[in-house]
């Protein structure tokens, strides 16, 4: 029995490949098939099954390539409908993977069409439960995302039923894979690993420790923050298809000279900055936003940047692939080429350049005291707010700059001093905030993290709230 978790950090992911025999098998896979190709050559292994937990929301599954690519079966657990041709597996239903077995168990909560995978050793022995966005560690998933006609709190009332009648009654030495780790927005609030136990989920997860199916409820749909705006996008992409990666690929792969590339600007075309936020702050193309792949790159992506617009890009050199990929992981499609030679040619060029100026904490000491239209912009979420601030700061979440009112409030004659945990996110922000006309600002070095100990700045705390 061979099993790999295969976790991508960005997106805070886990897919998952199953051998035994030379028969394989591949959990919930990313768009980008070429790690479960390789992994299967490296076993001398055919890919059987491809199992799907539900539809994603937070990515676009690999399941259509996959299959192309292996002639696998798509296998989906009931309820399901799809615009492709799948397997449907009735509840219960087993599987043969050489020597192991799996087996589908239908858990609607999530989503309605939410299966479980219980893994049987080779003796028949329930091993593992790969439980998609079901159970987390120390969570479940949220019932809010793609529900149809269903009410949050009916969807909870099933993730309850089904929680008690197929999870928890798994011995507990059982494995527990989920779809996700720490930072998805699926859950709530998940725990720091990628996997645990029936029994450890049975002793610390809150929603498998609620004593009646009405506490259940309450606990699981209350504190929920509105989720990201690509969810139902991708959720319906899962659904209902798409194009072949290797096709988006051929059409956004493309070098644009500064020409090109300024004119794709003029009609619209979205100009996204991959490089590290450090490099971005001192000088960029004009109206880019920056989101650098060395962040949660995807996440932030398909938080913020419009789907119905053309994408194009500048990247350090050799990374032009790496960013259309982890764009197609949220289903960005209309990517329309790279600017040729990247920033340094725009500078080289004469060309103009746009930058912002970054401080650390003890300048805005400084400033403080003594500016009486200096604004702190914290971009963090309200939880991380919530647990200590700045006196007086301003929260405005990055996920929230989409809303062109939430900086109707920033008046010309304000200084803004922008900052988030680590400094990631405020450059996100400063970039988004600019892209609006917003010039008069600073990105504080460091966030948080650096501002808390600066002596002359003032942390205040709130009670708690869940994000």
């Amino acid at each position: 029995m061979f099993i790999k978790q295969l976790y991508t950090g960005c997106l805070s992911e886990a897919a998952y490949f199953i051998e035994s025999e030379g028969v394989a098998a591949v959990i919930d896979p990313l768009r980008d098939i070429a790690p479960y190709l390789e992994l299967a050559r490296e076993r001398n292994a055919t890919i059987k099954y491809i199992f799907e937990t539900h539809f994603h929301a937070d990515f676009v599954s690999g399941h259509l390539d996959l299959a192309a690519a292996t002639k696998a079966d798509i296998v989906y657990g009931p309820e399901t409908t799809t615009g492709f041709p799948v397997h449907i597996a009735a509840d219960g239903e087993a599987f043969s993977i050489g020597k192991l077995v799996v087996q589908a168990l239908h858990t609607p909560g999530h989503t309605m069409e939410s299966t479980c995978y219980l893994l049987l050793d080779e003796q028949g022995q329930p091993h593992a439960v790969f439980t998609g966005d079901t159970l987390f560690v120390g969570d479940v998933g949220r019932p809010d995302l793609f529900s149809g006609n269903q009410s949050k709190e009916e969807l909870a009332g099933y993730l309850f039923e089904s929680l008690n009648s197929k999870i928890k009654t798994l011995p507990d030495n059982v494995i527990v894979y989920p779809a996700h780790g720490p930072g998805s927005a699926c859950g709530k609030n998940l725990g720091p690993n990628t996997y645990s136990t029936i029994g450890d989920e049975k002793s610390s997860n809150y929603a498998l420790l609620a004593t009646s199916k009405e506490e259940f409820i309450r606990q699981v749909t209350e504190g929920l923050s509105a989720p990201p705006q690509y969810f139902p996008i991708n959720a319906k992409i899962n659904k209902e298809g798409y194009d072949a990666l290797d096709m988006l690929m051929e059409r956004s792969l493309r070098p644009l000279s500064i020409q090109d590339f300024k004119a794709k600007a003029k009609d619209g075309a979205v100009i996204l900055d991959t490089r590290h936020a450090n490099i971005f702050t001192e000088g960029f193309v004009p109206e880019s936003i920056s989101i650098g792949l060395e962040g949660r790159f995807a996440e932030w992506a398909g938080s913020l940047l419009p789907f119905d617009k053309p994408v194009i890009l500048v990247t350090d050199p050799g990374q032009e692939q790496e960013t259309i990929v982890r764009l197609a992981r949220v289903g960005f499609d209309k990517v329309e080429g790279y600017l040729e030679g990247g920033f340094e040619a725009w500078k080289a060029a004469g060309e103009k350049i746009d930058l912002i100026i970054s401080v650390d904490p003890d300048e805005l000491a400084m400033d403080l005291p003594h500016d009486p239209n200096l604004v702190v912009i914290d971009v963090r979420k309200p939880a991380e707010y919530a647990d200590g601030h700045i006196k007086d700061a301003l929260n405005i979440t990055l996920s929230e700059m989409t809303d062109p009112g939430s900086l109707a409030d920033l008046e010309d004659n304000h200084n803004l001093y922008v900052h988030c945990q680590g400094g990631y996110r405020s450059v996100i922000a400063c970039s988004v905030m600019k892209r609006e006309g917003i010039h008069n600002l600073r990105n504080v070095n460091g966030g948080f993290a650096k501002m808390k100990d600066q002596k002359g700045l003032a942390v205040v705390q709130e009670k708690n709230v869940l994000n």
